[in-house]
C-alpha cells in the first residue's frame, strides 16, 4: 500500500522589492514600488503552496546595504519555516545570497528575482517565482539563487551583465 503523501509544511516568502515588484508611471516614465505582486502571481500561476508572506522593504536592489543584509538574515533565522523563498532585485542578489550562506544553517533559502518587472507582462517574473517555489521544496539546506528555470549554490553564482543572465561563478 503506497504511504500517504504528508503535506508539506508552509514556506515563507520574503519580500524585498527589485525589478520583481516595479510598477510603471507612464506618465513619467519611471518605475517605482506601490506593493508587492506575489500574491497576485501566485493566483495567477494557479499556486496551492501553502505561503505566508512578508514584506520586508521594497528598494531596488542597487540600494541594499549590508544594514538591509543583516535584516534578511535575521527574519531566516527567527522565522519558524525550514524553507524561505526571497523576492530580490538581481544586481545584488550573489552579494546577499552570500552573506546568507556564510549566516544560515538547517534552512533551505532560495533567491529569485526578474529581469522584467511583473507589470509589463512580460516578466520572467512568475516563471522564476514558480521554479523557486519547486527548488525550496526540493533542494537540501543551503542558500541558493533560482533564475530561469535553473539554480546555483550561494557560492557558486553571478550574473551575468552581457548576456542578462544568471550563471555558476567558475
Amino acid at each position: 500500500m503506497a504511504q500517504p503523501v504528508q503535506p508539506i509544511q508552509s514556506i515563507r516568502v520574503l519580500v524585498t522589492g527589485g525589478t520583481f515588484d516595479k510598477e510603471y508611471n507612464e506618465l513619467t516614465g519611471e518605475l517605482f514600488f506601490k506593493q508587492t505582486h506575489v500574491p497576485d502571481m501566485l493566483r495567477l500561476g494557479r499556486s496551492r503552496v501553502g505561503v505566508e508572506i512578508e514584506t520586508l522593504m521594497m528598494i531596488d536592489s542597487l540600494l541594499m546595504t549590508d544594514d538591509g543584509r543583516r535584516l534578511i538574515l535575521e527574519r531566516c533565522l527567527a522565522c519558524p519555516e525550514s524553507r524561505i523563498v526571497i523576492t530580490h532585485g538581481t544586481d545584488t542578489m550573489e552579494n546577499t545570497a552570500d552573506a546568507l550562506g556564510q549566516g544560515i544553517a538547517g534552512k533551505t533559502v532560495v533567491l529569485t528575482g526578474a529581469m522584467v518587472p511583473y507589470q509589463f507582462g512580460s516578466s520572467d517574473g512568475l516563471f522564476n517565482l514558480g521554479t523557486a517555489l519547486a527548488f525550496v521544496q526540493t533542494l537540501p539546506p543551503g542558500v541558493y539563487v533560482a533564475m530561469n528555470g535553473r539554480y546555483f549554490p550561494w557560492d557558486n553564482v553571478r550574473k551575468n551583465r552581457e548576456l542578462g543572465i544568471f550563471e555558476a561563478a567558475d
